[in-house]
């Protein structure tokens, strides 16, 4: 094989946007995942893509500055703010090249695009595809895409390659079911390995999400930022004893009108936060948390979300109503249990707007990566956007350095292989 010029590692909305938008400028690009091409955590994805597109039918009162300012809110007072309108205002066009790109979106009844409103969000601009199989859509595009895109499944980045100057070159792998070790070499690296939620007990994170892509930043001398602040989603599927991936209930359930309350049936979120049931994740969860302390009911390990109010339930959240389905549960009858899981980690690995880590040769994208854009707590439905947009201008970036001389060839230092 060729040295790739480029090599991206996973292969979900950062991943894959990077991946075609390096081909777009001529790159010569390899995409290696640690399971197969459609096994990331974007496929998870159910709510939407928080964006301000105010052509197509968005609230009257919604605006860029609207969303800026939901996001710095939801972040605690950490997030940089001028990455937050960075990304935040690259929304917009990202949306628009994946709509272009044969993305098929929900639509309301005048044809145009479906909205919802979730956590933390003061306007109703989350839209959406499948009811609540968002992921599954971006995903889907994406793949066609990138269709012909050399691409190593079941290969495990475990080390990045570095110079004698500590420029990075390449990562060591371990391919297949036997961990077989190998080499492969580029001119840049750009990891887009997702979270870590399988580092806890309970999650909505699939398997892969072990925090790989860190790990081995953090070898290759990357710097990382803000890794206390993972955010759990208040929402999950209860099952007694579950372990590892459990079933997400998406917030827009609540956005759609279901309210939270305890086995006593009192209102968990009344009094708590002025938006109620759609306060920010964080708070939630820790309202959540802190109402199961005295075991309301005589329960201590989960309140419900009662959706019977939602007409339709099964046709507007498909996948929630298949998940509730095979545990036995009927929204549009019983309360659905939930508990909090881990769900995204807000940062990761330090880069700036355009993926450049610290270290030369060494980019990142999604939520491996810490722009700035979560603070201490991410706003719902900004995941997938923050994916399109940063994907695509990790791949130029690494077009833009590879044009001015900043990414030299070098030889890797000896090591295991």
């Amino acid at each position: 094989m060729r040295t790739p010029t480029w090599w991206w590692s996973a292969a979900g909305v950062a991943g894959l946007t990077a991946a075609v938008r390096a081909v777009e400028l001529g790159l010569r690009t390899l995409v290696v995942t640690k399971g197969r091409l459609p096994d990331g955590n974007t496929r998870w994805a159910q709510g939407g893509v928080a964006v301000v597109l105010p052509d197509e039918g968005a609230s009257g009162d919604d605006s860029l500055d609207a969303h800026v300012a939901d996001t710095l809110a939801a972040g605690g007072g950490l997030c940089d703010a001028a990455a937050v309108r960075s990304i935040v205002g690259a929304g917009p066009d990202a949306v628009n090249r994946l709509l272009r790109g044969g993305a098929r979106f929900d639509s309301d009844a005048s044809g145009r695009l479906a909205r919802t409103r979730e956590g933390g969000h003061s306007a109703f601009r989350v839209i959406r595809a499948g009811g609540d199989a968002t992921g599954a859509e971006v995903q889907r595009c994406l793949e066609v895409a990138a269709e012909g895109l050399p691409v190593l499944e079941h290969h495990v980045a475990v080390d990045a390659l570095t110079t004698a100057s500590g420029q990075v070159c390449g990562v060591r792998v371990l391919a297949g079911p036997d961990a077989t070790p190998g080499v492969v070499r580029a001119r840049a690296v750009v990891l887009a390995t997702g979270g870590l939620g399988q580092l806890y007990r309970s999650t909505s994170n699939p398997e892969q999400a072990t925090g790989d892509g860190l790990a081995l930043a953090l070898r290759a001398g990357a710097s990382a930022a803000d890794l206390e602040f993972v955010q759990f989603h208040p929402t999950v599927l209860y099952t007694p004893r579950a372990k590892g991936r459990c079933p997400l209930v998406t917030e827009a359930v609540r956005g759609e009108g279901a309210v939270l309350v305890d086995a006593a049936g009192r209102r968990v979120m009344q009094g708590v936060h002025p938006l109620g049931d759609l306060a920010p994740r964080d708070v939630v969860s820790a309202a959540i948390t802190h109402r199961l302390a005295s075991a309301p009911g005589g329960v201590d390990d989960h309140v419900y979300l009662d959706a019977t109010g939602i007409a339709g339930f099964a046709a507007r959240f498909p996948t929630v109503a298949a998940a509730c389905a095979a545990a036995g549960i009927d929204p549009e009858r019983d309360p659905i249990p939930v508990v909090p899981a881990a769900h995204f980690a807000c940062g990761g690995v330090v880069t700036d707007t355009h993926g450049r880590t610290d270290v030369l040769g060494l980019y990142a994208a999604g939520e491996v990566a810490r722009t700035g854009l979560h603070g201490a707590n991410r706003l719902a439905s900004n995941s997938l956007l923050e994916g399109l947009v940063m994907g695509r201008r990790a791949a130029e970036a690494v077009a833009a350095d590879l044009g001015a001389g900043r990414l030299p060839r070098g030889e890797a230092r000896p090591g295991p292989v």
